[in-house]
């Protein structure tokens, strides 16, 4: 019967993935392996038929390539119209994604999914316009080509001898909800393409010659249903770990290959390699880490070793924990979906086959309906010991068994207290207490040693006849057989116990830390901090010395240590730049230059590798499991990421900036041979007018013309001052010589200047004469009320009044210019005082944007602020504070 019995976290990730694709649009894909395998015709079907049942169905864009029943079927559906986008003088359609988004419909159609936009539309792929419908809630249907899949382009290649650009990634096949292979055969994809039902005859003719042949279709077709498959197998590997499916579903087949740590296992990995390729089926290499195999560093970096081949030779590997081999190995065949199972069984005679028992009898007898396939070997194949290469000298933990003789020896003091109290038989859980307690050490030579050592002395002490291993009655010695099989049995569970207490620790510290410094480079800036950060972390994690080399120079130098010197030896540095040079791990543990006694990890970016993570284990004839080199590479992963984001973050700051200086740049040149140039022509006008019309001008006409001249040059004198103001300002901190002033009279000598210029408007100054001497910079406080006013009757009607105020709050004066012009735009407010801004004019003044620009800068030297706000009653005005003590 099967189990129906659900895990609760795979549940709560089931739950949490249909919570997010109940917010996200449905996703289907029509899958072809060519064009004219009927993607398209297929699609359209589908959606007439699923308008009929009510659902809101719109074409986005859909390429009918002239055939007619593609035409047809468009007739009975709602279409959106394209959008015209000019480019290079050409005029170009393009899908409309904001009428398709403003449309909103239950379903739209989008045609063509790899297709490449025009530049300038808001994304450059179509696949990008299809997840942002999908992110808004829109379901979609669209058609893709395998030869597209990103994953794939480098077989395509291969097939069809040519680079295929627009590609998809495959985050948006595996985003998909449905994939729908359109099917055709070769032959009758040809006799279609001959007809004229692909591509017109001229372009048919071509397609024949190179992409269309029945070889290239074939082996295309191949992969469009290896893509369907392998896409439906995860679907159900999904629906059964969901479900708690135990039994095997064979959809497909699936191998798993039972890894140890001798020599036959490196025939076993062969073996499965062989059936996986000759099924072109998955297969997965575990080994099972038990209690009795931890503390042998031999055996056990061995089994690592033939892991790592199975990893090179393609497999997927697992590295369990348990103290049942055969138990955890089925457990996670099920859990796999695995269909066969590759193991190795020992050619033994028959009565020791009776006698002991195999791995592999065992795994037969509870397979089920997994298939088992069994290797064996000469008795020289079994006996085989792995090279010299990958032996590691063992050390015997000598203080572990020193402290189990002293843990005895305790107890034993502990029973001849006891003796004369208890009964003999009450003495034994003295000595089982102590094998508990030399259990917890975790070492099984020690446990066994105590066991016996507990057995010998008790029977030798408290048994009578005592101080003697002649016992005088039977059922002595069957209690010491029970004491000894018991003692067993307990250190045996005490080391199974803390061995999976131990995993489950290490596993959380290992998920704990790789998400700790994801987020701590997440929050990091700078390439110091980010390698701080990282080594600091790293070294924490595998209890190794850390260093981190980038290129300086085209040479790899040091950049970051933890824990490690800051040197390394010519042939370490050899090491580091072959890793640089090919970007592949190298070191301790793999089969790469392995005489070095620290791995070497490439930081692999985007652009290529960019610098060496070094790390050397604290004990290294500890080599590292596969899961903790995935572990390293991850991290390693994270912090190639963290560096190049850094970098790109430093070259668009620059890219910006230099921007920014070409605006800046670009503004001044125009300003400049704009607001320059106009009055020097009219300057150049005037005297010219002057010099050769002299005797015809009369004298109202030639002040007239002087007048001009000295406005012009004024206006210019004014622009030129300005400029060179506002480049003192940022150029230099500004000096400022500061003493108490009337700020009344400070504003009255600025109006008078402006007495030419009011034309009969009103200047009306509020300031109380309660308001004290204020301490500031009198010929630049004159340029700040100057530009305001000039600001004023620049950007409001002729005859409008203009207000200037002063009011005491707390330490400081607050100033403000009034005006009852038509105020400021909204979206002007966070540029006006920026430089060159000159907002909208609504007279013919000129000017170059920097008075505004000016204030802001003396204002705040003066330790004020300023702003600009619109008047209630209508109009603007421009507000700035002065403190009252210096």
């Amino acid at each position: 019967m099967e189990d129906s019995r659900r895990d609760p976290e795979k549940l709560l990730q089931q739950i949490q993935e249909e919570e997010r694709k109940e917010q996200r649009g449905k996703l289907k894909i029509y899958l072809g392996a060519a064009p004219g395998v009927g993607k398209t015709y297929s699609m359209l079907q589908d959606a007439i038929a699923n308008r009929a049942k009510g659902l809101d169905v719109v074409v986005g864009i859909v390429e009918s390539h002239g055939r007619k029943e593609i035409k047809n079927l468009l007739k009975d559906l709602e279409v959106i119209p394209r959008q015209f986008i000019e480019y290079h003088g050409k005029q170009l359609t393009e899908f409309d994604l904001d009428a398709a988004l403003k449309r909103n419909p239950g379903l739209i159609l989008v045609d063509e999914m790899a297709h490449t936009n025009v530049p300038g539309l808001r994304h450059n792929k179509r696949w990008q316009d299809i997840k942002e419908l999908l992110d808004r809630g829109i379901d979609v249907c669209t058609t893709l080509n395998v030869q597209h899949i990103e994953s794939l382009n480098d077989d395509v290649s291969q097939i069809i001898h040519s680079r295929i650009k627009e590609t998809v990634p495959d985050s948006m096949i595996e985003l998909a909800d449905t994939i729908e292979l359109i099917d055709l055969p070769p032959e009758d994809l040809l006799k279609r393409l001959q007809e004229g039902k692909v591509y017109f005859p001229q372009q048919a003719e071509i397609a024949k010659d190179y992409f269309f042949r029945t070889g290239n279709l074939t082996a295309l077709r191949e992969l469009s249903l290896r893509v369907t498959a392998k896409r439906v197998g995860a679907q159900v590997l999904l629906y059964r770990q969901g479900e708690g499916i135990k039994h095997i579903w064979p959809t497909k087949e699936k191998i798993l290959v039972c890894v140890g740590p001798g020599m036959k296992s490196i025939k076993l990995i062969r073996t499965a390699r062989r059936i996986a390729t000759s099924l072109q089926a998955e297969w997965i290499a575990v080994y099972v880490d038990t209690p009795k195999l931890e503390h042998n560093e031999e055996q056990r970096n061995n089994a690592i070793q033939n892991l790592r081949l199975a990893e090179q030779l393609g497999a997927e590997t697992r590295v369990l924990t348990g103290f049942d081999i055969v138990e955890e190995i089925m457990e996670f065949a099920h859990e796999q979906n695995v269909t066969q199972i590759v193991i190795w069984k020992k050619i033994r005679s028959r009565w020791l086959n009776w006698l002991l028992t195999s791995l592999a009898d065992e795994v037969v007898r509870q397979s089920g309906e997994i298939d088992v396939y069994i290797v064996t070997g000469t008795k020289d194949e079994e006996e085989a010991h792995p090279p010299k290469s990958l032996r590691i000298k063992r050390t015997i933990p000598w203080g572990i068994y020193g402290a189990t003789l002293g843990i005895i020896t305790l107890a034993t003091f502990i029973d001849f207290l006891l003796f004369p109290h208890l009964s003999s038989s009450n003495l034994i859980m003295v000595y089982l207490l102590g094998v508990t307690v030399v259990a917890l050490f975790g070492n099984t030579g020690a446990s066994i040693l105590a066991s016996f050592l507990s057995v010998l002395t008790y029977g030798f002490f408290f048994i009578p006849p005592f101080y003697t291993f002649a016992f005088s009655e039977i059922q002595y010695v069957f209690t010491l057989l029970v004491m000894l099989l018991v003692a067993q049995v307990i250190s045996h569970l005490t080391i199974l116990t803390r061995r999976q207490a131990e995993s489950a620790r290490l596993s959380e510290h290992y998920t704990a830390a790789l998400h700790t410094l994801s987020r701590q480079l997440a929050s990091t800036r700078g390439v110091d901090k980010l390698l701080d950060t990282a080594v600091r972390y790293l070294s924490e994690v595998f209890s190794s010395e850390v260093l981190v080399l980038l290129p300086e120079n085209n040479h790899l130098e040091i950049r970051a240590s933890y824990g490690s010197s800051t040197a390394l030896t010519p042939k370490e540095q050899g090491v580091a730049e072959w890793v640089f040079d090919l970007g592949q791990t190298a070191g301790l543990g793999t089969d790469t230059l392995p005489f070095s006694d620290a791995i070497y990890v490439p930081l692999s970016a985007t652009q290529g590798t960019i610098g060496v993570l070094r790390i050397r284990p604290i004990q290294p004839e500890h080599l590292f499991t596969p899961e903790q080199m995935h572990l390293l590479e991850a991290c390693a992963n994270q912090l190639s990421r963290a560096l190049e984001v850094d970098r790109s973050q430093e070259k668009e700051q620059k890219s910006e900036l230099q921007s920014e200086t070409d605006r800046v740049r670009s503004k001044l040149l125009q300003s400049v041979s704009h607001d320059l140039r106009t009055p020097l022509v009219a300057v150049m006008g005037a005297a010219n007018t002057l010099m050769e019309m002299t005797h015809e001008l009369d004298t109202y006409q030639i002040i007239k013309l002087s007048k001009t001249i000295y406005t012009e040059l004024e206006q210019l004198n004014r622009l030129i001052n300005n400029l060179l103001q506002i480049s003192y300002l940022e150029a230099e901190s500004v000096k400022l010589q500061k003493e108490p002033h009337s700020l009344y009279e400070l504003v009255s000598q600025v109006v008078q200047t402006f007495q030419k210029k009011m034309e009969g408007r009103a200047i009306t100054i509020n300031i109380p004469s309660s308001i004290p001497g204020i301490p500031f910079d009198n010929t630049l406080m004159q340029e700040v009320f100057f530009n305001l006013i000039d600001n004023a009757l620049k950007f409001t009607p002729a005859g409008s009044a203009i207000e200037i105020s002063a009011a005491m709050q707390l330490d400081k004066v607050v100033v403000s210019v009034e005006d009852k012009g038509p105020g400021i735009v909204p979206d002007e407010f966070n540029k006006l005082f920026d430089k060159f801004y000159r907002g909208r004019m609504l007279s013919s003044e000129r000017g170059m944007g920097l008075g505004l620009a000016i204030c802001r800068s003396i204002i705040q030297a003066h330790g004020g602020e300023i702003w600009a706000e619109n008047r209630k009653e209508g109009g603007a005005a421009f507000c700035f504070t002065l403190p009252l003590r210096s």
